[in-house]
């Protein structure tokens, strides 16, 4: 017997890594791979207004060309006194894409003048499955904190340096792989959604 092929809307190796452990845990024995698997089908433009639409706009269109059941996952930082921004915005804050120290620069710079008490943020994440047949679920997964005045540590990317998780002493920069996947907004989104795929995929 087969096993069932689910694919991971990533080229990023190490949240097909992430997730796998996560499914592997639940005692789910899945054939995961990432989009890289099927080079023809292009990336889709995130248009969507929320984590949770661009999440299922990436997982319906690789369901669609593939025929498979697919997961994707949208997440960004949300900053209170910005009112949620940056947001799905988080990548490309400062204009380009992926330019982690630029954002970095700028939201600090935005952030300058506010004190420590009104520094709340949370990483968001967004984590749909969808099925060739249009069936879709979602499900959410936050990671609350604080925003430090300047960059410490060297994990991650994007916005670790600068969020301190709530009740720890570090940024989430200066966590290891394994401690921040324990309690990352994505590490609960894909947590979240390991009883989905179990209804969905049995």
């Amino acid at each position: 017997m087969t096993r069932p092929r689910l694919i991971l809307a990533t080229r990023n190796a190490g949240k097909i890594t992430e997730l796998h452990a996560i499914l592997a845990d639940a005692g789910l024995d899945l054939d995961l791979v990432g989009a890289d698997a099927y080079p023809d089908v292009p990336d889709v433009k995130e248009t969507g207004v929320t984590f949770a639409e661009n999440a299922l706009l990436k997982a319906h269109a690789l369901a669609r060309a593939t025929g498979l059941p697919a997961v994707a996952d949208d997440s960004g930082l949300c900053v209170d006194v910005l009112g949620g921004a940056p947001g799905i915005f988080s990548a490309r804050w400062a204009g380009a894409h992926g330019d982690d120290k630029a954002n970095l620069d700028l939201l600090l710079a935005q952030l300058g003048d506010i004190a420590d008490e009104h520094r709340a943020a949370h990483f968001a994440c967004a984590a749909a499955l969808a099925l060739p047949d249009g069936t879709e679920r979602v499900v959410e997964g936050r990671l609350e904190g604080t925003l430090r005045h300047t960059p410490v540590g060297t994990h991650g990317f994007g916005y670790d340096p600068i969020l301190q998780p709530t009740g720890s002493t570090v940024t989430c920069a200066e966590l290891t792989p394994a401690q921040k996947n324990a309690i990352s907004h994505r590490g609960k989104a894909f947590r979240s959604l390991v009883p989905v795929i179990r209804e969905l995929l049995g």
